[in-house]
């Protein structure tokens, strides 16, 4: 098992993170490893991916993003 490197990410979740104390040492290591951008979670959903999937999947009309602004039913 290798060693953590607290001050490292006492720094990152501190400063980088902007987490106060109590918020950093309430977290999982994993959580932490994840809300700094490490650990397996699946890439955040690019532009072009985006595109992609509505090429695929069009909407068929009529849905809720459909309506005019302002009009909420």
């Amino acid at each position: 098992m290798s060693a953590i490197d607290w001050p490292v990410l006492m720094r990152a979740g501190l400063r980088g993170l902007g987490l106060r104390p109590a918020e950093f040492w309430a977290l999982t290591p994993a959580e932490l490893m994840l809300l700094l951008g490490h650990g397996g979670a699946a890439a955040p959903l690019g532009r072009s991916r985006l595109e992609e999937m509505l090429r695929e999947w069009p909407d068929a009309g009529g849905g809720a993003g459909n309506r005019e602004r302002g009009d909420h039913g």
